[in-house]
């Protein structure tokens, strides 16, 4: 059963659904690996989506504003997590004054913008200078292999991993770091497990409705955030992209 109030619209992750545990592992543990990077810090989560990140980062940041475009998940982040600020807004116009905030954090949202360019330039506005940037995004090379329109119909421009970095620096961003999601040894024993892809298995369930197999719900629902791995190495391979820049 759901802990979230929202409704499961295939983009948005939510906590506690065991049919949806791997892709909310997947995405968890990107805030996991952000925690040392928003101690003490002023944060804004640009695209905070059901709000389960901008909370745990409440955990240990000075303060988080979260903001998202859609009404209903900005009312929903108010009522769940009061110790996150929320606020509707569009990403490319963020109502913020210049050089306020330590950190801006989106993850898994550029890849929905139609101006990435814009989006970036007002989060380097928003920062300190120092403040830091970090944005996640599914990498094009393995979520739309071999073609540049995203199989995904949510997303208007995906992004290999320079094409990332590229656009960070265009920015006006320095000091660019780049890191790609894989999975650990667990998972893959999990992918030979069925068919070779865990991720082909749930995505083959979701096309053909019905009941879920007994043993790929088991395995999907005892997912945790140990089973991935977060590495600058075999960027072209990984799954999702990371990638961490300073403003000036």
């Amino acid at each position: 059963m759901s802990t979230s109030s929202l409704p499961l619209t295939g983009e948005r992750t939510v906590p506690g659904i065991p049919e949806e545990n791997y892709w909310f592992r997947r995405h968890e543990v990107v805030y996991a690996a952000l925690l040392p990077l928003c101690e003490g810090a002023v944060v804004l989560e640009a695209g905070c989506g059901e709000g389960y990140g901008a909370d745990l980062l409440a955990g240990v940041a000075e303060r988080v504003v979260g903001l998202d475009y859609d009404a209903p998940t900005a009312a929903h982040v108010a009522r769940r997590y009061p110790r996150v600020g929320i606020a509707r807004a569009n990403l490319v116009a963020l109502p913020v004054p210049d050089a306020r905030l330590d950190a801006v954090v989106s993850l898994q949202v550029i890849e929905h913008l139609w101006d990435q360019g814009l989006f970036l330039r007002e989060c380097l506005r928003v920062l300190r200078p120092g403040g830091r940037i970090t944005v996640s995004t599914p990498n094009r090379l393995t979520f739309s292999p071999g073609r540049d329109t995203p199989l995904n119909p949510f997303h208007t421009r995906e992004l290999a991993p320079a094409e990332l970095a590229g656009l960070v620096a265009e920015a006006g961003f320095t000091d660019v770091e780049l890191l790609g999601l894989h999975h650990g040894p667990r998972l893959r024993e999990l992918d030979a497990r069925h068919g070779g892809s865990l991720v082909d298995a749930q995505v083959a369930v979701a096309v053909a409705g019905g009941a879920w197999p007994a043993d790929l719900l088991a395995d999907v629902a005892s997912v945790t955030v140990d089973d991935f791995l977060l590495t600058p190495d075999d960027l072209d391979a990984s799954l999702d992209l990371l990638v961490t820049a300073s403003r000036p």
